[in-house]
């Protein structure tokens, strides 16, 4: 795994308890050693804390390499991983909106056999807009209602919900680099980032962030709404995202596999 801080930790607590099937957890990488060495310490199975990216990807008994740390890391690792002969797992979608890096992993991946996964994420429904996007999707909107909690220091004093965005996903993304991994999420599941509407609302009347998704097309309408709880040590991490991860893990191993 790539990353330990709180969505890793809760990824890698949830794999250790034997949430994600018959997944094991073998190594942990962080920039910051000091989380790594944490981390590992608490799991009831020590992973190895490898010194880089390169030392986890020469380990021969490691199937899936999963990134719970940034866009950047995204960036930097993501075609070495690929290449190495590993499967991915991304939680910062964000980075694929990049045409030209999504491009290069796809050949990357159909060069060695492997494969790019992308996790539902805080979200739910992503399974019916890949459906509903096979035939024609006239419009998808995602409004997003932020408590000022979850934006930290960047959040304003309001009293009533203000929006702070409105625009398409690949803007979104831009704007909210670390928050709006599910515009990109939804827009590769459906009809792309350019015509994935977003909006966001800082709303003081929220304590979780709350994502609402509208979907139209030939198929009829879908309505989604998914209200986060955060993760135990950071409240702009959603632990459902974590909990998809887990998902994602366990249906790999699976004989009979629901919803894929």
């Amino acid at each position: 795994m790539i990353g330990c801080g709180a969505l890793g930790r809760a990824i890698a607590k949830l794999v250790d308890a034997g949430r994600a099937g018959d997944t094991k957890i073998l190594a942990v990488f962080d920039r910051n050693r000091e989380k790594a060495y944490k981390l590992a310490e608490e799991l009831s199975e020590k992973p190895k804390v490898v010194e880089s990216v390169d030392d986890l990807l020469k380990m021969p008994e490691v199937d899936v390499v999963v990134e719970a740390a940034s866009q950047e890391a995204v960036k930097q690792y993501a075609r070495k991983v690929v290449d190495s002969g590993k499967n991915l797992v991304v939680l910062s979608v964000g980075a694929l909106l990049d045409a030209e890096l999504l491009k290069q992993l796809v050949e990357l991946a159909k060069k060695r056999g492997k494969k790019v996964l992308i996790p539902s994420g805080a979200v739910a429904g992503v399974d019916g807009i890949s459906s509903a996007s096979i035939g024609e999707v006239k419009e998808i909107l995602l409004v997003t209602h932020k408590s000022p909690k979850s934006l930290g220091e960047e959040a304003e004093e309001v009293e009533e919900p203000k929006v702070l965005f409105e625009g398409d996903a690949l803007e979104a993304v831009k704007r909210f680099p670390r928050g709006l991994n599910v515009a990109a999420t939804i827009s590769l599941a459906g009809i792309g980032a350019e015509k994935t509407r977003v909006r966001v609302v800082l709303d003081p009347s929220v304590e979780r962030t709350v994502h609402e998704i509208f979907v139209k097309g030939e198929f009829g309408e879908l309505y989604i709404k998914a209200s986060n709880v955060p993760t135990p040590e950071n409240p702009r991490s959603s632990y459902l995202a974590a909990l998809s991860v887990a998902s994602l893990l366990k249906r790999l191993s699976q004989e009979v596999v629901v919803g894929a």
